[in-house]
């Protein structure tokens, strides 16, 4: 099985994350069940960047990411050349190392 290492973040999993997946399973559910609270304020309707990683290693075993997805992803805080949406970002056969950017676009949570 794959996994998932979730680079530290000071707030979501500061020590980090190593986790096992099945094939199939989106980046932001395999965090959301191993108690990787990442934000998905579109309820993982590729409707937000909430969700917002960049993938260090394994990107290319990921599926292109759609035209949504990529229009999306021009308006995340942070954006590199390996940025998905968590809730697009299907794994595959291969390990992946994430990193949680350290900060996220949402409108309604942001304390201003």
């Amino acid at each position: 099985m794959p996994k998932i290492v979730f680079l530290p973040h000071p707030e979501l999993c500061p020590e980090g994350k190593v986790i096992e997946v099945e094939p199939g399973i989106t980046v932001c559910d395999a965090a959301l069940q191993n108690g990787v609270e990442i934000e998905h304020a579109c309820e993982k309707s590729c409707a937000c960047t909430t969700c917002h990683v960049i993938v260090r290693e394994g990107f290319d075993s990921l599926a292109e990411p759609d035209e949504l997805e990529e229009d999306l992803l021009d308006k995340a805080w942070g954006l590199e050349p390996e940025s998905r949406l968590s809730c697009q970002a299907v794994v595959e056969d291969e390990d992946l190392v994430v990193e949680i950017p350290k900060y996220t676009i949402n409108q309604v949570s942001e304390r201003h």
